[in-house]
């Protein structure tokens, strides 16, 4: 791929590796941003090079700490909207507050449309992501969203398997996402179903579905502290699956989650960069990371050049 002058790729500081990485990718430098708290904690945000008439990409993923880098995305959002840049595309690899999406009960916020407001009103003209918890979240906002797919990063590694394989949904609000990765290798599809059978007491776990001496893939759009994920597994090996591994794009990796994959079934959990992870999840044997870089820097030179981004889904 080769860079323009008027294209300026700039990071946050949620995920610079990954930016520098798609910089790698495209052959460009990362352009510098002086990015400093005062000493109350405000965030101080200063773009050190001109973008005036550029076609400008923020790289910031809205992980933790999530108000934090929310935030920073905001101000650099508001400073290159200033500093006349002629278009802002927000490149986040990982939206937060996705899933607080719709009204599940009384008196509760929908998260996922006041952060695209809030991007919104900052002078964001175009949103790139990866794997959005919920596809409608793409509607919350009044300009174009290029929902990118995690797919093909995962596939080359699970196609490598030459086992009897069955992509197995670990809930009944992930069956979509399995469903397309079953067609795409050809494998057989099976369900968790997760339920409550009264409050307060243990969820009932049923497998939908034949893993009986298979390779079981669990697939989730995110693990965060990967109980649900964690049980998934366990009901697999449970029913006869000859070996366990799971795929989430979005490694959250909050509270126990670290310590439940540990003892977990799996033999391997592949998970992309789109959130970094801290040295002391990279300790977890289980766990294998896999690069979106390429994926991102491809679609950012498509909107770039103003051709299909599309041809990246297939």
């Amino acid at each position: 791929m080769a860079c323009t002058d008027d294209l300026k790729i700039l990071s946050g500081s949620a995920n610079v590796d990954l930016a520098e990485s798609i910089c790698s990718h495209i052959g460009c430098k990362l352009t510098h941003v002086l990015r400093e708290q005062f000493s109350d904690g405000e965030i101080r945000i200063e773009i050190d090079e001109n973008v005036r008439g550029d076609d400008v990409f923020v790289v910031q993923s809205t992980c933790s700490p999530v108000n934090y880098h929310l935030m920073e995305l905001c101000l650099m959002i508001d400073a290159l909207k200033r500093a006349s840049a002629r278009r802002i595309t927000a490149v986040v690899p990982y939206y937060g507050y996705a899933r607080q999406d719709r009204k599940v009960a009384p008196r509760v916020p929908i998260s996922a449309k006041l952060v695209a407001d809030f991007l919104s009103v900052a002078g964001m003209h175009r949103l790139m992501t990866i794997d959005l918890h919920a596809g409608q979240i793409q509607g919350f906002f009044n300009v174009p969203v290029d929902n990118l797919f995690a797919a093909p990063v995962f596939m080359e590694t699970i196609r490598s398997i030459n086992e009897d394989l069955v992509v197995v949904s670990p809930d009944a609000g992930g069956v979509e996402r399995a469903r397309a990765y079953a067609k795409r290798l050809d494998a057989g599809l099976a369900i968790v179903d997760k339920r409550r059978d009264a409050p307060n007491q243990a969820k009932a776990m049923h497998l939908i579905g034949n893993v009986r001496g298979k390779v079981a893939i669990v697939m989730d759009d995110m693990v965060d502290t990967a109980g649900t994920m964690c049980a998934a597994g366990q009901v697999l090996a449970d029913n006869g699956a000859k070996q366990i591994m799971a795929c989430a794009t979005h490694p959250v990796l909050s509270g126990p989650a670290i310590e439940r994959l540990d003892k977990s079934v799996f033999s391997q959990v592949l998970v992309t960069d789109t959130i970094p992870l801290d040295a002391r999840k990279r300790q977890c044997q289980k766990i294998k990371v896999i690069s979106v870089a390429e994926l991102l820097s491809r679609a950012i030179m498509n909107v770039h050049g103003e051709t299909s981004v599309s041809v990246l889904f297939v």
